[in-house]
């Protein structure tokens, strides 16, 4: 596996921790247990993830943020004290993913890793905050389910196709970056209306 293809699958990776970390830590673990993943050698330090622990604990964690990120404002508390959680996990799967012996290189990748997790969940938060505003729970339930199933399938599409992680990356970072943009908007818009009204 080329240096691309490790840095699109960690930027993947990174990513959609933003939106999902546990679920992204279960579902790596038990991909590796389940050998649906091959991993290299140089990936080996991702094995502590297939640990009954880690994905036992993982796994109640997403249950609880599956549920949680079902209710109304209950997903924006959530995300609120997720905002040091996903960063730091995206980070340290990041780090798992790239080559241990050169320290130049993990160093890039948990900077990297943790940032890209950041943005991620920056634009989630966001554009949650705004589908929020909505008075039926519908639309909350509609765009988390969304999430859900997105983050399961892109997750596996980067570890299925390295070549096309990197791509995978960018599309999600796109999507991130526009979610910051439309949520800055629908803000901007929804405090220029009170202010007007006042």
């Amino acid at each position: 596996m080329g240096v691309m293809e490790i840095i699109g699958i960690a930027g993947s990776v990174s990513l959609l921790a933003g939106w999902r970390l546990y679920l992204c830590v279960f579902a790596t673990g038990l991909a590796m247990r389940l050998d649906a993943i091959p991993v290299p050698e140089h990936l080996a330090s991702l094995a502590v993830l297939e640990n009954p622990w880690v994905m036992g604990i993982a796994a109640v964690a997403a249950l609880c943020e599956f549920f949680a990120d079902k209710v109304m404002w209950l997903d924006s508390v959530w995300d609120a004290v997720h905002t040091f959680v996903r960063p730091v996990g995206g980070a340290l799967l990041a780090l798992a993913i790239v080559d241990p012996s050169d320290p130049a290189t993990q160093v890039i990748a948990f900077l990297l890793g943790g940032g890209a997790a950041f943005a991620a969940h920056a634009g989630k938060a966001g554009a949650r905050g705004v589908v929020n505003t909505s008075p039926e729970p519908v639309s909350n339930v509609a765009v988390s389910t969304v999430e859900d199933v997105a983050t399961a399938g892109l997750l596996w599409a980067a570890y299925e196709y390295p070549y096309a992680a990197g791509a995978i990356a960018l599309v999600l970072l796109a999507l991130t970056v526009w979610l910051l943009l439309l949520a800055r908007r629908i803000v901007r818009r929804f405090f220029g209306q009170r202010d007007r009204a006042g």
